[in-house]
């Protein structure tokens, strides 16, 4: 594996007549990691990853994804596709074929494929191995849609909304696939509308809005989340209490001797994920 970035962009700008999709956005993604994409409908998200695809083309800037323009085409473009791995929001695909049957024809596009079975696994389809692609739930569909970009080991996956119609078991699964891919050394770019897959799954997130990278950081991290007032909360005399404090340890300690050690019902929370998130893009004020 190269020392180089799994991904670089510098100054890319993607523009609809005089509409700015993208308005000269920088980023880099480590090789191994697993870096989120955030951000609101029509913020620039997809229009950044289609071109990190090779789907759409930039009106300017530079982009680099394993150290290849995506917008080139031909043999060196195909080999470029061999290394890469894509999960879609939508895909569509031969309904009459069965689980089996569409993931083993997809395997032979890739010269070092997973192994189907164990793939079929991965993803939670093993009672559906048989079934008609056009027999399976949205639910179900996107399990396949996932297996089809994983078939091919691929050395940098792009999920794009993944666990769509996913019930919360199956998406508690699928986290431990994306750590089993991180794992064995798989790049991973996942964009997702759930803050708390986010959390779980990335090494770095950033938030993108009206075309535009407003921060890239930890989920710890962004947005100053760590040094974010926490807010105290207690029960006292049958009345829920709390206090914003930049020093919760010390609200705690004070409390506690008031109580005598035993503070009831007591709960120190700082801002979660989400609503850090939704302050960057101007939702929550």
């Amino acid at each position: 594996m190269s020392n180089a970035p799994a991904i670089e962009i510098r100054g890319l700008v993607k523009n609809y007549g005089s509409k700015a999709a993208v308005a000269g956005i920088d980023l880099q993604v480590e090789n191994g990691e697993i870096f989120a994409l955030l951000g609101p409908n029509g913020a620039g998200k997809t229009t950044t990853v289609e071109i990190l695809e090779g789907y759409r083309n930039a009106t300017s800037g530079e982009v680099r994804v394993l150290g290849f323009d995506p917008a080139t085409k031909g043999d060196s473009g195909q080999r470029w596709r061999n290394r890469i791995g894509i999960v879609l929001q939508s895909t569509s695909d031969a309904a009459d074929l069965s689980v089996l049957e569409t993931i083993s024809h997809f395997a032979n596009y890739y010269e070092k494929p997973r192994d189907v079975n164990q793939v079929i696994s991965e993803v939670g389809l093993e009672e559906k191995i048989n079934a008609k692609v056009r027999e399976l739930s949205g639910g179900q569909r996107r399990r396949l849609d996932v297996a089809l970009g994983i078939i091919g080991s691929p050395e940098l996956i792009f999920l794009d909304e993944p666990t769509t119609g996913f019930d919360p078991e199956a998406r508690r699964s699928f986290w431990e696939l994306i750590k089993l891919l991180k794992s064995e050394g798989s790049t991973i770019l996942l964009t997702t509308h759930y803050l708390d897959e986010a959390q779980a799954l990335a090494d770095r997130v950033g938030v993108i809005n009206n075309g535009k990278i407003i921060e890239i950081a930890t989920p710890q991290t962004l947005g100053g989340r760590n040094n974010a007032p926490a807010k105290v909360c207690w029960l006292e005399d049958g009345v829920s209490k709390e206090i914003l404090s930049k020093d919760p340890t010390a609200e705690v300690a004070k409390l506690s001797q008031r109580f005598n050690g035993q503070i009831p019902e007591l709960e120190v929370l700082r801002p979660n994920l989400e609503e850090i998130y939704l302050k960057m893009i101007g939702g929550l004020k």
